[in-house]
């Protein structure tokens, strides 16, 4: 029988968090075009981010270097091979028409990161110590950006984002509450702006989660 009156008191949410972090370099991941967060409009895009027939990547060694500093940060694995995947897209301001990312063999692995979460208890809180596992750490390109015009019925696009190169680190899913979610996230952006890998400026896509959430 069907009821829509579920009781939800003995839930317990599941979560993990995809962590996108732009590398503090002034290159893009395969091309020397810039990252200045302003720029005027496909004012920084080389042949390679326009996906002109014939250019190849060239990877930034910044972006490696970044990433390899954030792995050993996060008590992680680093892989002495590491290898890039083709993740297929069909998005307007991705040009190539596929993302260039890291999925079977990532930069590095297996890592935890250590931080305090506050916890209620019969009406207060106090803090409490957890640990969450880092699955991987892995290098990839982002996607540039559409700009919609309602009034004129058009979308135009801007390539200065497509290419920038983002290091994204994926978590376990050892979190029950956003409490705990958020207490993460504030202490990793701690440590990738301590060492010098991250700026963590939201408002500039220079840092961005996603959470799974299930129940």
């Amino acid at each position: 029988m069907y009821t829509d009156s579920i009781s939800t008191t003995n839930w317990q949410g599941v979560i993990g968090l995809e962590i996108h972090s732009q590398s503090l370099v002034n290159s893009k991941l395969f091309s020397a075009a810039g990252t200045r967060f302003g720029a005027p409009v496909n004012s920084q895009v080389s042949h390679f981010d326009s996906s002109l027939p014939g250019t190849l990547p060239v990877i930034n060694r910044g972006c490696v270097e970044a990433a390899v500093v954030a792995a050993l940060a996060l008590n992680c694995h680093i892989n002495m091979v590491s290898k890039f995947d083709r993740k297929h897209y069909f998005y307007a301001d991705l040009p190539a028409g596929y993302q260039i990312t890291q999925h079977r063999q990532p930069i590095a692995v297996n890592g935890y990161l250590k931080y305090t979460s506050l916890q209620s208890a019969k009406g207060n809180q106090r803090p409490v110590k957890k640990m969450a596992k880092i699955l991987q750490i892995q290098l990839e390109q982002d996607s540039g950006k559409s700009l919609h015009d309602d009034e004129l019925r058009r979308s135009l696009i801007d390539l200065n984002r497509a290419g920038v190169g983002l290091m994204e680190i994926v978590t376990a899913p050892d979190f029950s509450t956003g409490t705990e979610a958020a207490a993460f996230i504030k202490e990793l952006l701690l440590i990738l702006q301590t060492i010098k890998v991250c700026d963590g400026k939201m408002s500039g896509l220079l840092f961005i989660y996603l959470a799974s959430l299930s129940t």
